[in-house]
């Protein structure tokens, strides 16, 4: 370091002066701008750790006159999951109005790429901070999500992750580890061994297919005698998905378990109960919401892996603020992931 701070809390005038560069250098990396060499940018992070400079992030929105504004695109529908997460961006938006952080929304179509690219595309750096997205994979959203970094917007994941694009940090569970925790208890609930339906909702969304990778991983290596049924996809739809477990059921009478990975579990459990399974066969499911609340007490689904929308959306807002101030991990380059606890529900300790 060129110079003892002491207790001095460093500015960015130390940040520039330690990285060799501008100061408008050291603001565009901050800030997410494009314009900088890589090698520069790295420059500048480096100075920013030993430094250990953090931006005051209200003191800095107080200089430009107005909020840190953040938008989430989030699937519409009927997705349970979906609707109790948009209902957490609003309960939190209300909660941090008063820090100077504006907070809205945008319907996407849900599980339709071209939208999400075509809703990226709309937003604009003058109106719009940090967008996070629950993610498609496709390259029409990679594409987007590359153009609107450049355009200065901060882009974050949220639920399913885009690895390889621009996006600065991943919300959401360690998925891997979610399929791997329903394999792991399907092999406990089923010692003898049998057929286990799998249901996606899309195997076009990561989070879907690190779900599959886990679970598929420990029950061949761990659960050997455990023979998986499928995938087969619902569309996150429960309609959808009460058509494909009742197809499961009529070509495999002695299916022993079902893993939902996806949401429709409203139709998960009517087709069970519909033909006369509900309770014989071991079910783990994701997400507690009003269906999988009424499963688990009639015993018609077993496990719910749950991640808490609250608890997502609180850590996505803290993460935008720290990246909007130049906190910790806030290099330009940074693609953090910022696990949720997954929660483990049975009937006997339901909320």
């Amino acid at each position: 370091m060129s110079d003892n701070l002491g207790t001095r809390r460093a500015t960015v005038h130390d940040v520039a002066r330690e990285a060799g560069v501008s100061l408008a250098t050291v603001d565009r990396v901050l800030n997410g701008r494009p314009g900088v060499r890589p090698e520069t940018a790295q420059k500048v992070e480096d100075a920013i750790k030993v430094l250990d400079f953090r931006r005051d992030l209200s003191a800095s929105l107080l200089a430009r006159a107005r909020d840190l504004r953040i938008r989430f695109l989030v699937p519409s529908g009927g997705n349970e999951f979906m609707v109790n997460l948009q209902a957490a961006i609003e309960r939190q938006a209300h909660e941090v109005a008063s820090q100077r952080i504006g907070v809205s929304t945008g319907a996407i179509r849900p599980l339709d790429p071209v939208d999400l690219a075509r809703a990226l595309d709309g937003l604009e750096a003058r109106s719009c901070d940090c967008a996070v997205i629950v993610a498609t994979e496709d390259a029409a959203v990679q594409q987007a999500v590359e153009d609107a970094a450049r355009r200065g917007i901060t882009i974050m994941t949220l639920v399913s992750d885009l690895p390889g694009s621009r996006r600065r940090a991943f919300i959401g569970i360690d998925n891997v580890a979610a399929g791997r925790t329903a394999a792991s208890l399907l092999g406990r609930f089923l010692p003898q061994g049998g057929n286990v339906g799998i249901v996606a909702g899309s195997l076009g969304l990561r989070d879907h297919r690190e779900r599959l990778d886990g679970f598929l991983d420990v029950l061949s290596r761990e659960f050997p005698r455990l023979v998986p049924i499928g995938p087969v996809e619902g569309h996150d739809e429960a309609s959808v998905t009460g058509d494909v477990v009742t197809t499961l059921l009529a070509g495999h009478p002695d299916l022993a378990g079902l893993y939902n990975l996806g949401a429709g579990n409203a139709g998960l459990i009517h087709a069970l109960q519909t033909g006369g399974r509900a309770g014989a066969i071991r079910v783990v499911a994701h997400e507690l919401t009003p269906s999988t609340l009424s499963g688990l007490q009639s015993g018609a689904i077993d496990v719910v892996l749950d991640q808490s929308p609250e608890d997502e959306i609180r850590a996505a807002i803290a993460a935008a603020r720290s990246l909007a101030s130049g906190g910790p991990g806030s290099g330009a380059r940074e693609g953090q992931r910022r696990p949720i606890a997954i929660g483990i529900f049975l009937r006997d300790n339901l909320r």
